[in-house]
């Protein structure tokens, strides 16, 4: 796991960009629901327990549906006279519920790794465990194929231990042994690695990245992105059917968590304008589990500045708005920091015992002319924050360039990790709303708290409480595949703020209500990706809907996260079954 959405680009594209560049640079929007405009009468009726996430009318029996949208609720005889022959009647055996909306993952950075084994913290709870899962990989991996693995991150076992070259051959000697750390800045090989990808204890380390050596041997570790991708460049490629059927699985995985909308957070930053054009295409086949809503990165290989990019968005038809109901262009993504527990987050105070408190990836001026870049084509903006002094930063700009542009925007704060009071109220007067990254409490809380930013700094991380009370309206996200997408468990730790490592609630004044918490991944995330038809059921809007088993409206939020799922509908048809 890791905040840092910069990770590892250059190995992803190598890997990646080749098959997702097959699909061409046209765009071609499927409008599935174009001619389907709502009548009188009711294509389905949904009738049940209905929650609907409207506080004026929070429950109802039956839900009528038209050419994709509600057009009544209420009791089975208030619907009785929209029903007819033509009428299809659903009773599902659970609980309906508004569809909840993902509004920051990544879809293309993900695909490399989709099949690794994962030796996260959670799959893995001790050091020993990450050894374990890794034997069994070898196990069951034929002789001379990689055995890959994810999301390592020592920052949550105690002492921060490393895997070694040595560590590794002790896994397996006779094939290549690949560990990919949680912020893929960082990957851990064995010696048939090293070899396989023609690095020998003289190979000089590439330019910006390091082959860490003690006299004068490989150790098994390798930083940053030119090492990383040097040390993967010859694993198998996938092909555009690969990265088809990777896309649908990850939307599907979505779609089993109830989600029906999902903002991928970095579009282009593997294939340019190729990656929408698959999505097109892949929907036009056969509609994609998920609607789609694009961030297009500022910054694209081939290209010198963020006006040049922003030119050749334009330039391929990638505006504002543009797309259709399932796949939708609508923010300009920028990255002004990087990863806390990697301590490249950009903090005003030092990490603890370091002198220095993280970095920028930006000039004031150079973020500046980022900004300007979006904001002249009419884009959102969606700014990755997440240490204090990089939220200082980007508010600063933003200040100075957002008065006398349009007002309807509603641009973003990503992750705006710790947060001061005076910061949260700029940002309401700016008209920038933020979006947590809960998980960074729940899994990284006590790190946070005890080796990395102190109890001081770690209890202002994800400010859901103090957003509200300074008039924002906060989203939350799994920044996938940083964390998992699982809406509900994002926010019941809005609401408890349990650490996983103690148990310990952090920061007990930026608790959330169960009410603050859900309106977080429905009604306040649709309207941060512009999707005011949905994340609530109301006559008018779009038939995105669960069926669950429990109402989080109405249980404990301490149970939210063991709340199946068990169908996800858009627009009234099937999107996920169990």
């Amino acid at each position: 796991m890791s905040d840092d959405c910069l990770a590892a680009l250059p190995a992803s594209r190598a890997h990646l960009s080749s098959a997702i560049s097959a699909a061409g640079h046209g765009i071609a929007p499927a409008h599935y629901a174009a001619d389907s405009a709502a009548g009188s009468a009711a294509d389905l009726l949904v009738v049940g327990r209905i929650s609907t996430g409207d506080p004026l009318a929070p429950a109802a029996e039956a839900m009528a549906v038209s050419g994709g949208r509600i057009i009544a609720l209420g009791s089975a005889a208030d619907l009785d006279g929209l029903t007819g022959p033509a009428t299809t009647v659903l009773s599902p055996d659970g609980v309906v519920i508004p569809g909840l909306i993902e509004p920051h993952a990544h879809i293309w950075v993900s695909l490399m790794t989709l099949d690794w084994t994962d030796v996260s913290h959670v799959a893995c709870p001790g050091f020993d465990d990450v050894f374990a899962a890794l034997k069994v990989a070898a196990a069951t991996t034929a002789p001379g194929q990689y055995v890959l693995a994810k999301l390592f991150d020592p920052s949550l076992y105690p002492g921060e231990p490393a895997l070694t070259r040595g560590m590794l051959d002790r896994v397996a000697a006779d094939r290549p042994v690949v560990v990919l750390n949680a912020s893929m800045h960082f990957a851990y090989a064995n010696s048939a690695a090293f070899a396989a990808a023609n690095i020998s204890d003289d190979t000089p380390a590439p330019a910006g990245g390091t082959l860490e050596k003690i006299d004068g041997r490989l150790t098994g570790i390798v930083g940053e992105a030119p090492a990383v991708t040097m040390l993967l460049a010859g694993l198998p490629r996938p092909d555009a059917a690969d990265v088809a059927r990777g896309v649908r699985r990850l939307l599907t995985e979505f779609a089993s968590q109830g989600v029906t909308s999902v903002r991928e957070a970095m579009t282009g930053t593997l294939a340019g304008v190729s990656e929408i054009a698959l999505l097109h295409q892949l929907n036009g086949a056969r509609r994609l589990p998920a609607r789609v809503s694009t961030a297009q990165f500022s910054a694209l290989d081939g290209y010198t500045t963020p006006a040049e990019v922003a030119a050749a968005w334009k330039a391929a038809g990638v505006t504002p708005f543009s797309g259709d109901e399932m796949v939708r262009a609508d923010a300009w993504k920028l990255v002004a920091d990087g990863s806390n527990q990697g301590r490249s987050g950009y903090f005003l105070q030092p990490y603890l015992g370091e002198t220095a408190g993280g970095h920028a990836n930006w000039t004031p001026e150079g973020l500046r002319q980022a900004m300007r870049a979006g904001l002249a084509d009419g884009w959102q903006l969606m700014i990755h924050t997440n240490g204090d002094a990089a939220v200082e930063l980007a508010l600063e700009a933003a200040e100075e360039l957002l008065p006398g542009t349009d007002p309807h925007l509603r641009h973003r704060f990503e992750h705006a990790s710790v947060t001061t009071d005076d910061q949260l109220a700029r940002m309401a007067s700016a008209g920038i709303s933020p979006s947590f990254l809960m998980d960074h409490v729940y899994y990284w809380g006590a790190a946070f708290r005890d080796t990395i930013l102190g109890a001081d700094r770690a209890a202002r991380l994800d400010r859901v409480a103090s957003a509200y009370r300074a008039g924002l309206r906060p989203s939350l996200h799994s920044d996938y595949n940083v964390t998992k997408v699982h809406p509900l468990h994002s926010a019941q730790t809005a609401v408890l703020r349990r650490l996983e490592a103690d148990g310990s609630v952090l920061g007990p004044d930026e608790c959330a209500t169960p009410a603050q918490a859900l309106a977080a991944i429905t009604t306040h995330a649709a309207w941060q990706i512009h999707a005011d038809d949905r994340g609530v059921l109301r006559p008018g809007m779009r038939a995105d809907f669960a069926v669950v088993d429990a109402d989080p409206w109405t249980t404990d939020p301490a149970g939210w996260d063991g709340i199946d799922v068990h169908a996800t509908y858009i627009d009234g048809t099937v999107a996920f079954s169990s």
